[in-house]
């Protein structure tokens, strides 16, 4: 189930409508990558709390790339990204960071 978010995560973000620079895409390609691992990791002691984050994952990249944004909609969307993790600073710090990040570069993309 986390793969099928994630993977459902990198095509949304590739196929975007929205002005996405090559960069930026490739940046949030690494990303992705890096928080599949860390999810991965996290998912086999705590299974709902890594379908959280996928799942706000694929939330906030959808509100992030939709043609006509909402930007109550995203902020919302990556408060609960952001809040799906907290708790985890001490046992996974990097998946922290990683989401962190994936939730900076999201909200950058926003116009």
């Amino acid at each position: 189930m986390i793969e099928d978010t994630i993977r459902k995560l990198e095509s949304r973000i590739e196929s975007s409508d929205a002005c996405i620079t090559e960069e930026r895409r490739r940046e949030l390609r690494q990303l992705l990558e890096t928080l599949r691992s860390e999810v991965s990791k996290l998912a086999k002691t705590h299974g709902e709390q890594a379908e959280s984050i996928a799942g706000f994952a694929d939330i906030s990249a959808h509100e992030a790339t939709r043609a006509e944004q909402n930007p109550q909609l995203l902020k919302l969307s990556l408060e609960g990204l952001n809040s799906s993790v907290e708790g985890f600073e001490k046992s996974h710090p990097r998946l922290v960071q990683i989401v962190n990040a994936v939730s900076n570069t999201l909200s950058n993309l926003g116009i």
